[in-house]
């Protein structure tokens, strides 16, 4: 389904050539401990994209997803399309970063520590990224196909700047929630000439599902990892 949200803009408000649109994301259903108890809405993704297809000038950049202490940071990781991705070890033991899933796949080898491995992301989609040595190393690099984008804070509050008037289509990505409740979220928003606050999106992540991934031969994990080979994934 697909709704329309017109923003109000202010008359007092001198014209600008390009708006910043903001907003608030609320977290609802959650069995998860930081949620739950220390309301952290962080990590969820918004994109705007063009209506009709209108054509973008999508800058390539470059970005790190940190390896350390048995962490990608950060977690959720957002870029264009066309990014590179840097995948420094800072650990003292080696790392194997790869994806198998749809979005992309890669696999960037068995690296020693105090080296880096890069990945360039060349399609829009959603990658999740594992360790092939510990099973509990995961995170996700939403790749976007427009400029406009943002990662809600701890508070759910996400900024969008420079964005010029137009109709937008707003898609949402929250690994916590099932494909079907993202579907739900999809809006067409029109962006004026001024700054525009959007009303609230709830998500509910009823949908919540932990399930257990393989290593990139697709084989299950060595019992010694000390890991438990799971990741957010969708019902």
């Amino acid at each position: 389904m697909t709704l329309r949200w017109l923003i109000c803009f202010s008359l007092g408000a001198l014209p600008l050539c390009a708006a910043v649109v903001s907003g608030r994301v609320e977290l609802r259903d959650s069995r998860d401990s930081a949620t739950r108890h220390r309301s952290d809405y962080s990590n969820v993704v918004i994109v705007l994209k063009p209506v009709g297809g209108a054509a973008l000038n999508v800058a390539a950049k470059h970005a790190v997803m940190l390896q350390k202490n048995k962490l990608f940071s950060p977690h959720v990781l957002a870029i264009t399309t066309g990014s590179v991705v840097d995948f420094p070890n800072s650990d003292p033991i080696f790392h194997n970063a790869f994806s198998s899933y749809s979005g992309q796949v890669f696999d960037i080898g068995l690296y020693p520590p105090g080296t880096t491995r890069s990945v360039r992301f060349a399609r829009e989609g959603v990658v999740r990224v594992f360790c092939n040595i510990h099973a509990s190393m995961s995170a996700v690099i939403v790749v976007a196909g427009s400029p406009y984008f943002a990662i809600t804070k701890r508070d759910g509050t996400f900024e969008i700047s420079d964005v010029p008037p137009g109709e937008y289509h707003l898609t949402v990505y929250h690994e916590r929630a099932s494909e079907a409740t993202l579907r739900e979220l999809n809006r067409t928003i029109t962006v004026g000439t001024d700054a525009a606050s959007l009303p609230a999106i709830s998500i509910s992540e009823a949908g919540y599902l932990s399930t257990p991934h393989k290593n990139k031969y697709g084989r299950e994990y060595a019992p010694d990892s000390g890991d438990q080979a799971s990741y957010p994934g969708k019902k």
